[in-house]
């Protein structure tokens, strides 16, 4: 194995320090997991791809621009417009 130097922000070494003594695992044998798992990923071509990417692509040139319409095709965003409520008119006291 090859020592080599890290740089963390300090939030994500209290993560890390937390993790290591619930698992009663070094620092270190954590970090070189997830490296592996990392570099892993990266081989498979998991790298920076985002799988979400043209999901959704509908071949139409007009589709950001008309999102809302499409979203709530029949629909009503706001639902059932409700009546206002009226008061009953008050019983006059009787003189």
């Amino acid at each position: 194995m090859k020592r080599t130097t890290i740089f963390l922000d300090e939030g994500l070494e209290r993560e890390l320090q937390g993790f290591a003594r619930r698992d009663s695992r070094p620092v270190a044998s954590l970090v070189r997991e997830a490296l592996v798992a990392y570099v892993a990923g990266r081989r498979r071509g998991g790298g920076h791809r985002l799988s979400f990417v043209a999901a959704g692509a509908s071949g139409r040139a007009d589709g950001a621009e008309r999102h809302e319409e499409r979203l709530w095709r029949g629909r009503d965003p706001h639902g059932p417009l409700a009546a206002p409520k009226t008061r009953r008119p008050r019983k006059r006291a009787a003189r």
